[in-house]
Parts: C-alpha cells; sequence; structure tokens
C-alpha cells in the first residue's frame, strides 16, 4: 500500500487511502454511499461516522471521501 492519503491509479480507477475503524483502507468510493455498498451487502445495518461527525443515512450520497479522512463504521445488528 501507498502513503496514507495518497491518491492512486488502479486500471483508470482513483484509489484514495483513508483511515477506517483506525486502520488504513484503499477505497475507490467517491462517497460515503459508495463506502457503505463496497463494505456491506445491507448498508442499511450500518451507522457511520466521518471526520467526527455522525451522518445521517440521508447525507451518504452528499459527503465525498478525501485521502486521509477518518471514517468509523459500526453495523447495527438484532438478535438474543
Amino acid at each position: 500500500m501507498e502513503g496514507l492519503g495518497c491518491f492512486h491509479s488502479e486500471g483508470g480507477m482513483k484509489v484514495r487511502v483513508i483511515l477506517l475503524n483506525g486502520k488504513p483502507h484503499q477505497t475507490n468510493a467517491g462517497t460515503i454511499a459508495d463506502l457503505a455498498d463496497e463494505l456491506s451487502p445491507a448498508p442499511q445495518t450500518l451507522l457511520i461516522e466521518h471526520n467526527n461527525i455522525a451522518l445521517h443515512r440521508s447525507q451518504w450520497a452528499e459527503v465525498t471521501l478525501q485521502a486521509n479522512d477518518h471514517v468509523e463504521v459500526l453495523r447495527v445488528s438484532a438478535g438474543g
């Protein structure tokens, strides 16, 4: 993995490195919504914080990802 925060191209797609749950993560996601789709087949089960701000699901498509962004993702599950 190249240095944290860098952009590089893989097959013509722009790849950025973010911190996901405290660890470097390479992604070509442009928005939080794209990242949620990348991370989970059921993104409606996710709670996401972007740079220390909790996001409502309606905001995900509007928030763009930049190199070095800090993203925390929690998966909500029901059970007993």
